[in-house]
């Protein structure tokens, strides 16, 4: 089968140029609203990957996010959240972008083209059986990504992807793909953008599902993350006050004294 990537095909739209900011508007939004329903066509696939992570990470595994580009930096932005929002190690959920963190803000040429480096920088991580790796590629054809994933099959580490053409060299080396395939962009090529919007909803599914099945969320709320700043304490304090029907202050000085709001909550006496 011809491998076809529906990426790159032309936008649906030509003359951009000539367009009114409004009629652009309009036309990114309507292209947008195509994403979720492509995402929701995914949702087994989505969910065979998920019960993985949650599977590796209850053995006492880690979650690593590889990519390059766009992809790359929402794997890093998404592995970044774990911890203030769950209260999780920074080591748990780790996302590893081709070139280093200065790709993060600047595009490093020829990062993503190489063989080797996707697996030495996991390697830097000690990586182990017991972990899984996420691929995440628009294209489905990034050698940093693919070389990476391949070196994890040899050594029996667990694999999945998110890529957004259907199969593709990335998802062939993949034990659970998650293939989004969301079509040519409005911008022919610029993958940052539907492809980009989906590779974030999965990734927020993924880390926010594994999440709740590893206890970090009690009811609708995410008692274990960390009061890093002042929105999250007057958060903390009102999940206290709702939670355990008691004043903002008594609340407040509750947070003081433990630490966080599971802890609270779990050693509070009326």
């Amino acid at each position: 089968m011809t491998f076809i990537k529906t990426t790159e095909q032309d936008s649906n739209y030509n003359h951009l140029e000539k367009m009114s900011v409004k009629e652009v508007l309009k036309n990114i939004n309507k292209e947008d609203k195509t994403v979720p329903l492509a995402v929701e066509k995914s949702l087994p696939q989505i969910e065979k990957l998920t019960n993985s992570i949650v599977s590796s990470l209850k053995k006492g595994g880690r979650l690593f996010y590889l990519g390059a580009g766009t992809s790359g930096r929402l794997g890093v932005v998404d592995a970044s959240e774990c911890p203030p929002t769950f209260g999780v190690s920074y080591d748990l959920v780790v996302g590893i972008i081709a070139g280093g963190d200065v790709a993060i803000r600047k595009a490093v040429e020829f990062a993503e083209d190489s063989k080797l480096q996707g697996w030495q920088d996991l390697q830097e991580h000690k990586i182990t059986n017991k972990d899984i790796v996420v691929g995440i590629a628009a294209s489905g054809t990034t050698p940093y990504v693919i070389a990476a994933l391949e070196k994890c099959n040899e050594n029996n580490i667990a694999t999945g992807c998110i890529t957004c053409n259907k199969n593709s060299p990335l998802a062939k080396v993949s034990n659970f793909p998650v293939e989004v395939v969301v079509g040519s962009e409005f911008v022919t090529g610029s993958s940052r953008m539907k492809a980009g919007t989906a590779q974030k909803l999965v990734l927020n599914m993924l880390s926010t599902t594994t999440m709740i099945q590893l206890g970090k969320v009690k009811g609708n709320k995410m008692v274990d993350m960390q009061l890093s700043n002042n929105k999250l304490v007057e958060r903390g304090q009102k999940m206290l006050a709702s939670e355990l029907n008691i004043d903002l202050q008594k609340a407040a000085a509750l947070l003081e004294e433990f630490g966080n709001v599971r802890n609270a909550i779990k050693n509070y006496t009326k």
